[in-house]
């Protein structure tokens, strides 16, 4: 268990720059945490004190609209980072962070990073780069959502989704996202009614396959295409 946890945190934008000896030092700061499934970590107007790396499971990220919904901002896996902003600005969080499935974390606290990052410059950069990656990420979101009908929007996060959780199976790639009609909805940005017929659309194409909270894809291509 011990070699499956460095191994997923060596995969982590926070220990990539490191060698063993750095990262081994940094692992001896790391706080375990497990939430289950709905259970929330933080809540957004929080004070962030730490970073989190997942372990194992799935994690949500979400703004709340001034009405009370629910906006989902993006669903986290193993390996991924999420809280390094109050790091480099600490103010309270942006978002909440809940999980969707059973979870496991490592968490950092922002105290004990500081002077690490202050030895180890490209510790620094790593968060940097992560940082800029999911700015990029947020560019790209927020044009799609200006230039890229529904359809086109649902194929393109169930792609970026098989990127992150796709399993390769004999009958196509298996995309276990663990979201409820309603979540991949609101990852979307459109109602559940639409996204429901977008993805009835698909499958009677024969573009992939719907199950409980998965997909099937059946011709990654076509998806392709469709989310372009």
């Amino acid at each position: 268990m011990v070699d499956e946890t460095n191994e997923v945190l060596r995969k982590a934008p926070l220990f990539e720059a490191l060698d063993e000896e750095g990262a081994a030092a940094l692992r001896a700061s790391v706080s375990e945490v497990r939430l289950g499934r709905g259970q929330t970590l933080f809540s957004e107007g929080d004070e962030g004190d730490r970073l989190y790396v997942i372990l194992s499971g799935k994690v949500k990220l979400t703004r709340a609209a001034v009405d009370g919904r629910e906006n989902l901002l993006s669903v986290l896996g193993p390996s991924e980072m999420f809280g390094e902003l109050s790091l480099f600005d600490p103010r309270p969080r942006t978002a909440s962070a809940i999980a969707v499935t059973d979870a496991v974390l490592a968490g950092l606290g922002h105290d004990d990073l500081r002077p690490f990052i202050a030895q180890q410059p490209q510790v620094s950069l790593q968060l940097l780069k992560a940082l800029a990656s999911r700015l990029r990420r947020t560019n790209d979101v927020m044009s799609d959502l200006v230039f890229t009908d529904v359809p086109g929007r649902v194929a393109g996060q169930l792609l970026d989704l098989a990127d992150r959780f796709g399993k390769e199976g004999e009958d196509g790639l298996h995309v276990h996202h663990d979201l409820t009609q309603e979540e991949l909805a609101q990852l979307v940005g459109a109602s559940r009614e639409t996204v429901n017929k977008a993805l009835a659309e698909f499958a009677l194409r024969g573009w992939l396959r719907i199950e409980a909270k998965a997909v099937v894809l059946l011709d990654v291509e076509r998806m392709r295409r469709r989310a372009r």
